[in-house]
């Protein structure tokens, strides 16, 4: 059978893998291979949210206060948050979804994308709300050569798993038995690989790339200054780590024999993943610099983010069973304070200054007259 949007035929998914199984069928959400991808998936839906719940009235008037060099922090790790909001905007759906054969993992996936979207709102939001002409950081933002070369690097997976997955693909994809076409010019173990080092990357997107923009964000929130960009950046944070849970969760299955290949897979690319860590964090610590290339900001300087991308890494590798790579404590977060942003159960915002209740339970009555206030006293 080739490629299709419903499979009619009765398939066991628990007998599935993640990948690369029969297409699916029936979007039933009953009885799971993994149960925990559904938990994923109720734990992300519970969590919805909308950035126009957040006021960013108060925003405005801060940045018209900042001096150039916060200026500088402020949007271009605002640019960088696009950037990697509008790859992971689309990236699951195009990459995973078209090979996944779980109910499960493909609903948990559908919601990770669509939260994705909400994150390239929320941005949008934040530059309409904030900049007097948006154009400053929208027209800007790829005429930036440290942006640029970021974006190769964080697509860099993605595009060559979806290109030689699409190649192998034409003609053969879903194949009874995945018989080899003659014309194809890569074997299925092939792209397996691909995939496995595509899902390091997001791994690692997730879990690493966002965090010094994470840093420089919340820094500005303990200053009393751009808050409610600090509450909408705490929100997509929260949603970052389900993200990243979510490819840890495949990670894991893949080395305890979700697919056979893939605990091969997994040994032989041990090496690379490592060097696809360092890579990232080294990259980390360049932007950190160039963000800081013109002074430090009360609580947070270069030296300290390169810091604390070392230490969230060696909590990132050490959780897909990884040795951590860098010389630091665990114990010794080197910004103790962003924890207070990263756990939203901590958070204790003023109301009347992030939030627009409106927004959150579409509760302002609209049709107000003459007559509303009639027995009003005051």
């Amino acid at each position: 059978m080739g490629t299709t949007v419903f499979n009619a035929q009765k398939i066991d998914t628990k007998k599935q893998p993640m990948f690369f199984g029969a297409p699916l069928g029936m979007q039933q959400y009953i009885d799971y291979k993994y149960p925990d991808f559904e938990r994923l998936s109720q734990s992300q839906l519970g969590y919805f949210w909308r950035p126009e719940e957040v006021s960013l009235q108060k925003d405005r008037a801060d940045y018209k206060t900042l001096n150039e060099q916060q200026k500088h922090i402020y949007t271009s790790n605002l640019k960088y948050q696009i950037l990697l909001d509008s790859v992971q905007g689309r990236g699951p759906g195009m990459a995973f979804k078209p090979y996944c054969s779980l109910p499960e993992l493909e609903g948990a996936m559908s919601i990770w994308e669509f939260m994705e979207g909400i994150h390239s709102r929320s941005y949008t939001h934040i530059i309409k709300n904030v900049y007097a002409d948006p154009s400053e950081v929208l027209d800007t933002t790829l005429d930036d050569d440290k942006i640029i070369k970021r974006a190769q690097s964080v697509t860099a997976a993605y595009d060559d798993f979806i290109d030689t997955a699409q190649e192998w693909a034409v003609g053969n994809m879903w194949k009874d038995g995945y018989k080899q076409s003659p014309t194809a010019t890569w074997t299925l173990h092939d792209i397996k690989r691909r995939l496995y080092r595509a899902v390091i990357n997001v791994n690692i997107l997730e879990g690493i790339r966002f965090y010094v923009s994470f840093a420089c964000s919340f820094a500005f929130g303990e200053l009393k200054l751009m808050e409610g960009s600090a509450k909408i950046i705490s929100l997509i944070a929260r949603d970052e780590s389900q993200h990243l849970i979510l490819t840890q969760k495949i990670i894991h299955k893949w080395k305890k024999g979700d697919d056979p290949e893939m605990i091969e897979i997994a040994k032989e690319e041990e090496d690379n993943v490592r060097e696809m860590f360092l890579k990232a964090v080294d990259e980390e610590k360049d932007w950190a610099r160039y963000l800081f290339e013109k002074g430090s900001m009360i609580g947070l300087n270069d030296r300290l983010l390169c810091q604390y991308i070392e230490w969230i890494a060696n909590r990132r590798m050490k959780a897909i069973g990884l040795k951590p790579e860098f010389d630091i404590s665990a114990k010794n977060n080197p910004l103790p304070w962003t924890n207070h942003w990263l756990n939203s159960k901590g958070q204790q915002n003023a109301p009347q200054e992030t939030e627009i209740e409106s927004y959150v339970v579409g509760g302002i009555k609209q049709n107000v007259n003459e007559d509303t206030f009639a027995n009003f006293e005051l």
